[in-house]
């Protein structure tokens, strides 16, 4: 208990630190308003206070809206500030070398330093409005600003009966972090307006638990697809991200989580595969477990795709997009497309179609988000449905992928859409 609260009190000195620098710009710009400092200082403090209690009470066996809460207020109090710091130091470094030029020429009236400019303060602070304004609008309303991203992929050798072929991809539910049951259906039922040939989901049904899905089987129980639906695990599926009481306690776990992807209409692919049948042709839909690197590694794609001929048409579900890197695109048997969830953009990012694409996490994983192509093997990762922790999405939006398989030569190129 003392070293949980020996780090709990180091973290909350850091943020004092950066407090204390960021509060220099409203002493700045407010010189005669105790009302700007006094409103500075009281957010700050109910942040550190707000902050130790989630900490202290911290379960990762339940979905926490106390965490959740606390993900957002310090993401929400500690990016402006690192803004306005950085503005901050960097009018600091000229008003030093400013200060050494002034004492050395002999023209330093005054004390060393130069008073801060009125200016940059204010201008720190302007800027530093609109990522708060961005996060806000992400906790509010941004993870559930569903968009639907539409691509159209050509292969030589798809079977002509399935030219024209569609997939609705979602990854990532994260159905213990779920508070909006009216905002989660009108998902649900974009989804089902795709109106694809088949839904396939690539893993994180859950955070930590199988009871976290308990309250979502019926609006999941929704989806349709003619020819069915089909899931595999994600690496929060297994429950290796919290302390269980025993052994069997984890299993029983793992055991309702089966039956909720069986009660929902999932068919859960656990290193295995089966065939998609239309009109007396068939592809190739693998599942494998959660296999990512830096990860337990439960996924067995030599097993999954054991009976498999060279060379029939291949769709892999893969939870981790590093999966593709490591093993897939080398993969004795050709494997045309993968499909993956994980990353969820950092749920934090900027896109601009055609102009940027970045986000945090792209420096962890490479192949982070959208359509990839490698050595004539694609690999699509999905941003995620749900969300994780930060209970909000900037710039990075919940996504639902509908994938279109085309015969080449029945279009003229590859496309994509996004509405």
């Amino acid at each position: 208990m003392l070293a949980v609260l020996f780090r709990i009190l180091l973290f909350l000195g850091f943020l004092f630190l950066i407090d204390w620098y960021s509060f220099q710009a409203i002493k700045t710009s407010f010189p005669g308003s105790p009302w700007a400092k006094l409103a500075f200082w009281l957010f700050s403090i109910s942040v550190y206070v707000f902050i130790a209690y989630a900490f202290l009470t911290f379960d990762r066996g339940a979905a926490s809206p106390t965490f959740s809460t606390m993900a957002s207020l310090l993401i929400l109090s500690l990016v402006p500030k690192l803004i306005v710091l950085a503005l901050l130091f960097g009018e600091d470094i000229i008003r030093f070398f400013t200060g050494i030029f002034k004492s050395a020429t002999g023209t330093r009236e005054g004390d060393f330093l130069p008073s801060r400019r009125k200016f940059v303060s204010q201008l720190a602070l302007a800027v530093s409005a609109v990522p708060f304004v961005g996060i806000l609008h992400g906790v509010l309303i941004g993870k559930y600003r569903y968009r639907v991203i539409s691509h159209t992929l050509e292969f030589d050798d798809l079977p002509e009966e399935f030219d024209g072929f569609t997939i609705t991809q979602i990854s990532d539910i994260h159905s213990g972090s779920f508070d909006n049951k009216k905002k989660l259906e009108y998902g649900i039922d974009l989804i089902n307006e795709q109106k694809s040939d088949v839904i396939l989901f690539t893993g994180d049904l859950v955070n930590n638990t199988s009871k976290e899905m308990e309250p979502w089987i019926e609006t999941f129980k929704k989806l349709k697809a003619p020819l069915g639906k089909y899931s595999i695990l994600g690496n929060h599926d297994y429950g290796d991200y919290m302390s269980w009481p025993s052994p069997e306690a984890k299993a029983a776990n793992m055991e309702r989580l089966y039956e909720i992807h069986e009660e929902v209409g999932f068919r859960l692919l656990r290193n295995e595969n089966i065939q998609l049948e239309k009109a007396g042709a068939s592809i190739d839909l693998i599942g494998v477990e959660n296999w990512g690197k830096g990860f337990v590694q439960h996924g067995d794609l030599t097993k999954a795709a054991s009976n498999l001929k060279d060379k029939s048409f291949k769709v892999l579900m893969s939870h981790d997009p590093s999966h593709f890197d490591e093993q897939v695109k080398s993969f004795s048997k050709f494997i045309h497309l993968t499909l993956s969830g994980h990353t969820h953009g950092m749920q934090f990012g900027i896109e601009i179609p055609g102009f940027i694409k970045w986000s945090p996490v792209s420096y962890r994983y490479p192949k982070w988000a959208g359509l990839y192509k490698e050595v004539g093997r694609y690999l699509h990762v999905n941003r995620g449905f749900g969300f994780l922790a930060f209970p909000g999405r900037v710039g990075i939006w919940p996504e639902i992928t509908v994938l279109t398989l085309k015969k080449k030569g029945a279009t003229e190129s590859i496309g994509s859409s996004v509405s």
